[in-house]
């Protein structure tokens, strides 16, 4: 029976009991869930992609057909956010569910780092498995620095299946075979392309895993420079009128292209496998692009809107309703308890977490409990990018900047300043002394350190 069939029947059976609306919801919600079968999961995470290179948010060079498929079947967010503005940190929090402030990872993790994800997270794939999910890395993992001590490897956190995860330092990536970053991986055709090898172990992942629910996360390298992509792809966008112009990069396009092939490819056998109805299919990005994300400001590396708002549309037939459009403010650690409830997982151990579970919006009526969103981003020197030392708040529709470096301050109204080009904070003192008291009372809750990046020894006792 599919989710929304269960809840219609719920709420059929409980309209006689005249309970309080929102107990009955609640319960519902908790009902539908452990009636319905567990959904399968596949998180499909693209690399540097900003919120408006897809089709579905307003892009007109790229060409994104599936992923603007997913948004028309499912749920596009407007306000989605990446934890960090740099991978690794959101990497961490994809995984562990908690701040990269809590973890420590608040920078991406340079050749030879000592920081890296310790095994002692209860990471969202053995949440899964303990729940019977069968689980798979595919690409990129990025949550150790030094490759040569192997104490970050994902392999470490049990996941059943890591499929051309790098296994030395990625640095600017390389997209055609023979990979620097893998030696030890055959290609399977001459001058194979990475991500056309990745979007096919990911099908053969499915295929192998179908009659069971399986978690797969598909980690593209893509669209992280160095770009490069398939020459007669590549100039099939040089041909147009508009390229080059406005942010319009034929390579980009060429490499979200093989992205979205790939996204169709997995819908297509999720069909063929009868699947498609019970799989949530989510697209979403580690942090903002490098190449212009306009109308929002900047790009990675940076706090404002173009370096942290990321594209992001879920598809799930069986739980989520077609053509939503949801400008409810998320982020990244929010997968985290989102998957748990679906597989039903309830945790028993004190490991902290600070996201919430995205389900009730996938109704379209419900809402989250929370209206603040918190960055930390303390570093050393600045970022090659433009990024600065710095933390962030959004309260509502106000999101205040604060920089480390020379303690300035920006505020500004989102609703009405998307491009962040009008600083308030000279004319809103009350409103800026509040979210600074807002960020350096979550500062302290959640232990964050002010230095560029500790070293951060995970034990039982500090999972917190």
């Amino acid at each position: 029976m599919k989710r929304r069939e269960v809840l219609k029947t719920l709420l059929t059976a409980m309209l006689p009991l005249a309970l309080p609306p929102q107990l009955v919801l609640g319960t519902v919600r908790k009902a539908a869930i452990e009636q319905a079968p567990r959904p399968n999961i596949i998180l499909i995470l693209a690399d540097d992609l900003g919120y408006g290179q897809l089709g579905c948010n307003g892009n007109r060079f790229n060409e994104t057909p599936n992923l603007d498929r997913i948004a028309r079947d499912g749920l596009r967010s407007t306000n989605a956010y990446a934890s960090a503005a740099v991978c690794s940190p959101t990497r961490a929090a994809l995984m562990t569910g908690q701040h990269p402030a809590r973890s420590g990872i608040t920078n991406y993790l340079y050749r030879h780092d000592e920081h890296y994800l310790a095994p002692a997270y209860i990471t969202i794939n053995e949440r899964l498995k303990s729940a019977g999910y069968v689980t798979g890395l595919i690409g990129k993992w990025h949550l150790t620095g030094d490759y040569s001590k192997d104490r970050g490897a994902p392999q470490l956190h049990n996941w059943d299946e890591v499929i051309l995860s790098e296994t030395k330092y990625i640095a600017s990536g390389a997209y055609f075979a023979p990979y620097f970053f893998m030696p030890e991986v055959a290609p399977r055709e001459p001058n194979e392309y990475l991500t056309d090898r990745l979007n096919l172990e990911a099908i053969e992942f499915i295929r192998r895993h179908k009659a069971q629910p399986f978690f797969l996360f598909l980690s593209h390298y893509a669209v992280h420079k160095d770009l490069a992509a398939k020459p007669e792809v590549i100039a099939k966008y040089a041909r147009k009128p508009e390229a080059g112009r406005n942010g319009n990069e034929p390579v980009l396009a060429a490499m979200l292209e093989s992205i979205d092939e790939g996204v169709g490819r997995i819908m297509q056998t999720l069909q063929e496998l009868g699947l498609d109805d019970n799989t949530l299919l989510i697209f979403t990005s580690d942090n903002g692009g490098e190449i212009t994300n306009a109308p929002l400001r900047t790009g990675k590396s940076t706090l404002y809107e173009g370096g942290i708002r990321v594209p992001l549309v879920m598809r799930y037939p069986a739980g989520i309703r077609a053509g939503m459009v949801s400008d409810t403010p998320i982020v990244t650690h929010d997968f985290y308890p989102t998957f748990m409830e679906l597989a039903g997982v309830q945790q028993r151990d004190p490991q902290a977490v600070d996201g919430l579970s995205l389900v009730p919006l996938f109704s379209g009526r419900g809402r989250l409990r929370r209206d603040t969103l918190y960055w930390h981003y303390p570093l050393a020197k600045p970022h090659s990018l433009g990024g600065r030392s710095s933390g962030a708040i959004r309260a509502g529709d106000y999101k205040l900047i604060e920089f480390f470096d020379t303690d300035e301050v920006e505020l500004y109204d989102l609703q009405a300043d998307i491009s962040e080009s009008r600083n308030l904070a000279a004319t809103m003192p009350d409103k800026v002394a509040d979210l600074r008291d807002k960020l350096d009372t979550w500062r302290t809750r959640v232990d964050a350190s002010m230095e560029p990046m500790r070293i951060f020894a995970m034990t039982e006792a500090k999972r917190r």
